[in-house]
């Protein structure tokens, strides 16, 4: 179960419908020459199609009418042509994020400057979700993030890096549980996530990476 968007503040409607028509009529108005500028990002003027990386695979996108379709590779699951979260959190990104790249330091979701906005949806629905769904299951992570491609990286018991969009990186880190303590989680985010993100995006973002890495799990 995805989050709510209208409890995150995407549009005042329980619906996807109302969201996605909302972003589509900005996007239809947008100069993609502009998105391609500011995202640094390739943008073909003949075949009218963005090149964007999301999550390990490159996907186009058209414009105006944002139909999606991955460049062939091993993953077995694309979140941004099957998850309609993903799909409104990427043209949020075209059309308000810009060209990025961190300082090396990660933040977590509280340490943002809008840290306390949704920090109650954000910890139930993915710091205690990655737990649950791979503190007892290690192997099982390591396997799913080394088929994305994520870097390992020296936090817990376990911890993963992975890029999201390009420049903007997020941890994965796991404390594996035992007989006394449950399983523990934290997810990190690189310092220039701010410059592109806001706070719904940030917690929509945890709930679609983690509902993306149960569906490659499928795929192994």
């Amino acid at each position: 179960m995805a989050f709510n968007l209208n409890d995150l503040g995407y549009e005042k409607d329980s619906k996807e419908r109302m969201p996605w028509e909302h972003y589509m009529e900005q996007y239809q108005k947008a100069d993609p020459l502009e998105i391609a500028k500011r995202l640094g990002i390739p943008y073909d003027q003949e075949t009218r199609l963005f090149t964007l990386r999301f999550l390990g695979t490159v996907y186009q996108i058209s414009f105006p009418n944002f139909q999606v379709t991955h460049l062939a590779d091993h993953m077995g699951f694309y979140p941004l042509e099957e998850m309609i979260y993903a799909k409104i959190l990427t043209i949020r990104f075209l059309l308000s994020g810009a060209e990025s790249t961190g300082s090396g330091k990660f933040k977590t979701y509280r340490e943002m400057p809008w840290g306390e906005v949704y920090l109650r949806q954000f910890d139930g629905r993915c710091i205690k979700r990655l737990a649950f769904s791979y503190g007892n299951r290690l192997e099982a992570f390591r396997a799913i993030m080394e088929h994305i491609h994520g870097a390992p990286v020296k936090h817990g018991d376990i911890a993963y890096e992975v890029e999201i969009y390009p420049g903007y990186q997020i941890q994965m880190i796991l404390w594996e549980g035992d007989e006394e303590f449950p399983p523990s989680s934290q997810i990190l985010f690189s310092d220039n996530f701010p410059v592109s993100f806001q706070a719904e995006d940030m917690a929509v973002m945890g709930d679609v990476i983690i509902g993306s890495l149960k569906a490659f799990g499928k795929v192994l």
